[in-house]
């Protein structure tokens, strides 16, 4: 469910008239739902109210500093890959001890960020890593707490580009070396493992491979107290999928989600982190955009909007579906064509073949389900300006991140003397 919805005929986000803001920010611009963002958080939250979550926001589908006080409000923790995204969740609001660090690549200021914010705990998904946190932490002097990302080799039946589970991805410890690591561990004056952890990918549309994976990682908890590792956290990602196209059957609910965690985990007696983030976000975002021509050509109908793939990159790097509807109905039978962007790449295309009602130049086209990896992948490839960011809430919007202009991008080069 989200809040953008049609009211005689013309599209609100929540009591926004989206002609609104198109007219005051301009187009190309990202209109977020603060109800949908709060309702998906508490309606995750809800599935897993028994087991006392831990739910932290994973900042990279969505990093905007609104986005993130909002979640921060609702009770968010959050999921981090970078120093900078560790920035943003602290500016934010966000407390250091509902932030988890993850990622295969923390650099040594990375972690003495972390370690001087005092985070909940890192994923380590490498002996190097580990290695690396241990002379940090002891610089500091402080014991960094970890958790390993264990790879558990399951097949999440999801895009190959956001498949993160199997063996030969570059995520986590192999199966077979995690117990190797945890006794490696447990000789680190300035380590100490407080849990595992385990992301398979994302977008994932049924839940047996979470049961396959979760499974393994309850025989590995079981397995490492018996050797003695004081393991009470598990830490299970996200990755669970958004309904993208209307005409295909949505993906599981929470609620279903959260009974199989419950099942699976039964009596283990751990703290529960999860880390999603499209299931937050996604449906809580458009991409607002108007139609620059109709082209007709020999055997297709053109629509090219002033959006392009270096605002919205997921159709062009996964073949992703975004639903794409006018703001205003149209009169006229329906008929297909292609919706694409300005850039100068064949890639840039939002939808094929898409049923919809003769368009004009100057009609307004939301692409929907963009509130994750929308922005956030955002460039200035083709040296087009960075898109705006509108936050919505009730009859009130707001300018959350102003649209960074070609002057500011020219204004960041520096010509040297000798030119």
């Amino acid at each position: 469910m989200d809040h953008f919805n049609s009211r005689n005929g013309v599209m609100f986000a929540e009591d926004v008239d989206l002609r609104t803001i198109a007219d005051a920010v301009g187009t190309p611009v990202y209109v977020y739902s603060s109800a949908t963002l709060e309702r998906h958080f508490n309606v995750f939250h809800e599935a897993f109210a028994p087991l006392d979550p831990l739910v932290c926001f994973a900042v990279k589908a969505n990093s905007n500093q609104a986005v993130l006080a909002t979640l921060a409000k609702a009770g968010a923790g959050a999921d981090v890959v970078s120093g900078g995204e560790l920035k943003r969740a602290l500016a934010a609001g966000i407390a250091p001890e509902k932030i988890v660090f993850s990622g295969v690549g923390k650099t040594a200021d990375e972690m003495r960020l972390a370690l001087e914010a005092g985070i909940l705990q890192f994923n380590i998904e490498s002996e190097p890593e580990l290695e690396a946190l241990n002379a940090v932490a002891a610089s500091l002097g402080v014991v960094a707490p970890v958790s390993v990302r264990v790879n558990p080799d399951v097949d999440a039946k999801t895009h190959a580009k956001i498949s993160t589970g199997k063996a030969e991805n570059k995520f986590g410890i192999s199966w077979q070396k995690v117990d190797m690591l945890y006794e490696r561990m447990r000789t680190m004056a300035n380590i100490k493992a407080t849990g595992v952890d385990v992301h398979i990918g994302s977008q994932l549309t049924e839940l047996e491979p979470f049961r396959a994976a979760f499974a393994r990682v309850v025989e590995l908890v079981k397995s490492l107290r018996a050797a003695g590792h004081d393991i009470h956290h598990i830490d299970l990602g996200g990755g669970l999928g958004i309904p993208y196209d209307p005409d295909v059957a949505a993906p599981p609910a929470p609620a279903a989600y959260g009974a199989l965690i419950r099942d699976v985990l039964a009596g283990l007696d751990c703290r529960i982190i999860l880390e999603p983030g499209r299931l937050i976000a996604g449906n809580a975002g458009i991409l607002l955009t108007r139609v620059l021509y109709e082209k007709i050509g020999d055997n297709r109908t053109f629509y090219i909007l002033d959006g392009a793939m270096n605002d919205l990159m997921r159709p062009a790097m996964y073949d992703a579906f975004h639903h794409i509807v006018p703001v205003e109905d149209q009169a006229g039978d329906s008929f297909a064509a292609d919706f694409v962007g300005p850039v100068c790449e064949s890639s840039d295309v939002f939808g094929t073949g898409r049923a919809t009602k003769r368009l004009k130049a100057g009609d307004l086209v939301a692409i929907k389900s963009a509130g994750a990896y929308g922005a956030v992948m955002s460039s200035t490839y083709n040296s087009r300006p960075l898109v705006a960011e509108v936050l919505v809430k009730g009859d009130a919007y707001a300018v959350v991140r102003p649209r960074v202009e070609v002057e500011d991008l020219i204004a960041m080069d520096k010509v040297p003397d000798w030119i």
